[in-house]
């Protein structure tokens, strides 16, 4: 059945129809965003290696404009969660359009929006909500939040952080800083100080004016990387002896996705949640204490921070259906990635596998090259880690052993042919 079956190819991949549509995107799109033939051929060394595009997803399984069902490793960067499609969430989703598609933002609220607050406070024990569309969104409020609960302007941020590409969270941003930073450089201030993650903990007390710390108590991009053994309470210490506050960036790592609903039990002062919080669907959330959110004020009308799509009562309505499905999925989810990353570290040509859950990092001698054999086999997975010298695995949670023991066999025919 399609949402646990296993690969299926009927063409190459891609396949002619997917190769017909990535022309028809290059007439359109700008070129910067979906990296097609030219450039990838000269990364990997290989002549056919456009994007397959999608035309279907469910549970576990893609299936691509040619017919071709593939096992999404990836589960489309985390948002997938509870699977493609879930059907509690399409659900919620198809009901709330069927009474209230969309609200004001900060003018008027909808039930769902309070809803969902309601039950994001309860489940990570914060005070206040923000919410937004995307991740940036969150990053963007937490920052905003902590300048003005502090006073001050300086952010502290770590090699190989992730947290967004607009322009508030690129200044923070650590993964690949030189190519993604380096075009927008003179509009960034110079407010980021910069530390190693893992690494000696900064001196916070030291540098002038720092507002917050932030950091990913797993970082995802950056390599599936955790922190050694009490770091991140020791940075939490810093912090507050320095009177800055903590935010941790949990867009990737939390909603389950290592077992607990956060991967982090330590309550920062701002905690930012994305990706699979809606379900699929376009939603974010900065929760904050109560003594960094109301640092803001009461609003008088017109709000100093919001959005036209503020709390959208569609993303709301499947959120709240997301977190049942994440209460229900993320154990059972975490554990099968404990059992994938055993049987990964068995296979020939993996040095190590990082991180916990459904949140790995494969450490394989070509990683970009094994994404696209791997394609070539009916998987989907993307490299990580600021060199790309990992495969990043984020399933959904409902991804079924037999998917998982097909794709360690799979992996392990691509690194045989590789080692030779």
């Amino acid at each position: 059945m399609l949402g646990d079956a296993l690969p299926s190819l009927r063409t190459a991949a891609p396949g002619p129809q997917s190769h017909a549509w990535v022309d028809r995107l290059a007439v359109r799109e700008c070129p910067a965003i979906t990296a097609r033939r030219a450039r990838r051929a000269m990364q990997i060394g290989a002549a056919d290696t456009d994007p397959i595009v999608w035309a279907e997803a469910v549970g576990s399984n893609v299936v691509d404009v040619d017919g071709n069902v593939f096992v999404d490793l990836t589960a489309g960067f985390g948002v997938a969660a509870v699977g493609h499609r879930n059907a509690a969430v399409v659900a919620a989703a198809k009901a709330q359009c069927d009474v209230l598609v969309h609200a004001m933002g900060d003018a008027f609220p909808d039930r769902r929006r309070i809803e969902l607050m309601e039950a994001l406070s309860a489940r990570t024990g914060m005070d206040r909500v923000i919410l937004g569309t995307s991740g940036s969104d969150a990053i963007d409020a937490a920052v905003k939040t902590a300048v003005i609960a502090t006073g001050r302007h300086r952010i502290v941020a770590f090699d190989g952080g992730y947290h967004g590409l607009a322009f508030g969270p690129l200044a923070s941003l650590g993964y690949l800083r030189g190519t993604m930073r380096q075009p927008f450089e003179k509009l960034l201030g110079g407010h980021v100080s910069w530390s190693r993650f893992g690494g000696p903990l900064p001196v916070v007390a030291a540098l002038h004016d720092v507002a917050a710390v932030l950091v990913e108590p797993i970082q995802g991009r950056g390599g599936m990387r955790i922190a050694p053994a009490g770091w991140l309470e020791g940075l939490h210490d810093a912090a507050k002896a320095a009177g800055a506050l903590v935010i941790h960036d949990e867009i990737y790592s939390g909603c389950g996705r290592t077992g607990p609903f956060l991967a982090s039990n330590l309550r920062p002062d701002l905690l930012c949640l994305g990706k699979a919080l809606g379900g699929g669907f376009p939603l974010s959330a900065c929760l904050g204490t109560a003594h960094a959110m109301d640092a803001w004020g009461a609003s008088t009308g017109a709000a100093i921070h919001t959005q036209t799509f503020l709390g959208h009562p569609v993303g709301c309505a499947a959120a709240l259906a997301a977190l049942g499905e994440l209460d229900r999925l993320g154990p059972a989810g975490a554990a099968r990635g404990e059992r994938l990353a055993a049987r990964l570290r068995e296979v020939r040509g993996v040095s190590s596998v990082s991180g916990r859950g459904m949140m790995l990092g494969v450490h394989v001698p070509n990683p970009l090259q094994a994404t696209h054999d791997l394609l070539d086999r009916g998987f989907i997975v993307l490299p990580a880690g600021e060199r790309g010298e990992v495969l990043g695995l984020t399933p959904p949670y409902v991804l079924t052993d037999a998917q998982a023991d097909a794709f360690v066999a799979a992996l392990a025919d691509v690194l045989a042919w590789q080692l030779g």
